[in-house]
């Protein structure tokens, strides 16, 4: 199992720092604390981004 920092994660979402501490905070993205930072396992990352979508990816396989 890999883990990411939070700024690897918002690297790869393209957002602050910040924000990812408040997704992981809220609840919204599973973290685990090592000392005093936290550590997003990387298949989390991957299944946040992917329930994410606002649309439908089969949608777009059909045309």
């Amino acid at each position: 199992m890999a883990f990411l920092t939070v700024a690897e994660v918002a690297s790869v979402m393209r957002v602050s720092k910040m924000t990812v501490y408040r997704l992981v905070h809220s609840g919204h993205l599973p973290a685990i604390r090592v000392g005093r930072s936290f550590r997003v396992p990387e298949q989390a990352l991957h299944q946040y981004l992917y329930g994410s979508y606002t649309g439908s990816i089969e949608s777009t396989d059909r045309q």
